[in-house]
């Protein structure tokens, strides 16, 4: 078996989907989840981008027959987190109107972020050896994207919901979230599709079309993109999740992110 085979294989992705099947498959998962669980509902942290509006209209139709089903009201808690003023908050709150949610909470987690940065940047005046002073842009993504996930369990342990998240494989293969950020959820119903399969889903579902197509970014500094940032496009990405050949650059690109990246996926190593 190839590297590629065992990577594939590994993460469960197939190489065409029926969007209406995993639509339904899906759904079941997060019902069987919550009434598993005994819990009033699913929160989804709704970014603006095309991943949490497919993770959002899932948990809305998996909350609405749940509550059908059983006489009482389930919900989906829809979670805006802006760091400060954020260029494209409009696709979060359409992705929420899109999906009629009547659950929704914008929390900024600006003063948070800032103030764990500043406290941060005073240890470093203590620090004898390799003094860096100011934090760079990727460790204060990293603060944001926990502090996003601190509010997050804060609210749903109150309010008894389950946060989804909404990594998929192609971010799994480079390991292009935020570990115990992003990456720290209960559930993801995303997790065996690729980023090319997230969009066919998404408009299936009916996510807005300019949210289906925009360029994907983790939003964790001005101006970052995803493929910028790693090299490669997802249309490769997902190429290779299908079993598809790319070119030798993409192969090792990809490969070389999941063998370092390995740390993210596996369970905290003990003795």
């Amino acid at each position: 078996m190839s590297l590629q085979q065992q990577i594939i294989a590994e993460l469960g992705v197939q190489p065409t989907i029926e969007p209406e099947a995993e639509i339904r498959k899906r759904v079941d998962f997060l019902k069987q989840y919550v009434l598993a669980a005994g819990a009033n509902g699913l929160l989804i942290a709704i970014s603006g981008g095309v991943d949490s509006a497919v993770a959002t209209g899932l948990c809305k139709r998996a909350t609405d027959e749940l509550t059908e089903e059983n006489g009482k009201e389930y919900i989906t808690l829809g979670v805006f987190q802006p760091y400060g003023d954020q260029s494209d908050i409009e696709h979060s709150y359409a992705t929420a109107k899109a999906f009629n949610l009547t659950h929704t909470i914008e929390t900024n987690i600006q003063d948070a972020v800032d103030h764990v940065s500043l406290t941060v940047e005073k240890s470093f005046e203590k620090l004898d050896i390799n003094n860096p002073k100011k934090m760079t842009d990727k460790g204060k993504g990293n603060i944001k994207a926990r502090t996003r996930m601190v509010v997050q369990y804060a609210l749903s342990f109150e309010m008894n919901l389950i946060v989804v998240g909404t990594d998929h494989a192609s971010e799994a293969v480079t390991g292009f979230y935020t570990k115990w950020g992003d990456g720290a959820v209960d559930i993801t119903p995303l997790s065996t599709l690729n980023k090319r399969q997230v969009r066919q889903v998404a408009s299936a579902l009916g996510v807005p079309a300019e949210i289906v197509t925009k360029a994907p970014t983790a939003g964790l500094w001005v101006g970052q993109t995803d493929e910028t940032e790693l090299g490669i496009t997802y249309d490769e990405n997902s190429d290779y999740l299908e079993g598809k050949e790319v070119s030798p650059d993409v192969q090792s690109l990809l490969e070389n992110f999941y063998k370092r990246t390995a740390h993210k996926r596996n369970p905290i190593p003990g003795i």
